[in-house]
């Protein structure tokens, strides 16, 4: 159930004045949702971003200016705070990759039903990834058809244990305290298991650990801290 004290703030970037409408419509009926601005290109959003600072920026990629890839790198670098969740037609890999490398919380369809949307929108602002089912299954498939190339450094114990604990969706905090160590040695660990799965994310580390066979959790919602 939606928190009847907060009020996630949202950014909507697509260049299809209709569809903004529509999907404007539906977050506000949410009760918990507020669209703060409407931006038709990616220059637009870095701009309306800056202005508003809003919980959660959901952008298409396919923009005029700057297209939703750029703006996610863009607001990794200058807001981290903000959560990105894209919003688009396109499911292929090279688009989803790009994406998740970029830094962005979340890749949902537009086929996706205006519910998923909005508790889409309502991880990302929780701080959690979210990805289509459609398209995890995807990506899990890419990425186990070329692990055969892969050339990794294995994982400890203990880092099995911390990315099995975040694969699952808990935060550093929280691992912290089921395993008995600092937030800062969790965090240390992560950096460790990024370097050594050649990761830029907690997302992409998970997915490519389920496609090993490492870990048998697949994605869901994981905390981005």
């Amino acid at each position: 159930m939606p928190s009847k004290e907060k009020t996630i703030t949202v950014l909507l970037a697509d260049d299809h004045a209709m569809v903004r409408a529509g999907i404007h419509q539906f977050l506000e009926r949410s009760g918990d949702i507020r669209v703060v601005a409407e931006a038709e290109d990616g220059v637009q959003a870095q701009d309306l971003i800056h202005q508003h600072q809003p919980d959660v920026a959901v952008l298409d990629i396919q923009m005029p200016r700057a297209s939703g890839i750029d703006v996610t790198r863009w607001v990794r670098h200058n807001y981290p705070e903000v959560g990105v969740l894209i919003l688009t037609a396109y499911d292929d890999d090279p688009y989803v990759l790009a994406v998740l490398q970029a830094g962005a919380n979340g890749y949902v369809l537009k086929t996706a039903s205006p519910q998923e949307l909005i508790q889409a929108v309502r991880d990302v602002s929780d701080g959690k990834s979210v990805l289509d089912q459609a398209i995890t299954q995807k990506l899990l498939r890419q990425l186990g058809a070329r692990r055969e190339t892969y050339q990794l450094e294995p994982l400890t114990g203990r880092e099995l244990e911390v990315l099995s604990l975040t694969a699952k969706g808990f935060t550093n905090k929280a691992i912290g305290l089921q395993l008995g160590i600092s937030d800062r040695t969790v965090q240390g660990h992560l950096a460790h298991i990024f370097n050594k799965m050649q990761a830029a994310s907690r997302t992409e580390a998970v997915m490519r650990a389920v496609s090993l066979g490492w870990i048998s959790q697949s994605v869901g919602d994981i905390h981005e801290d």
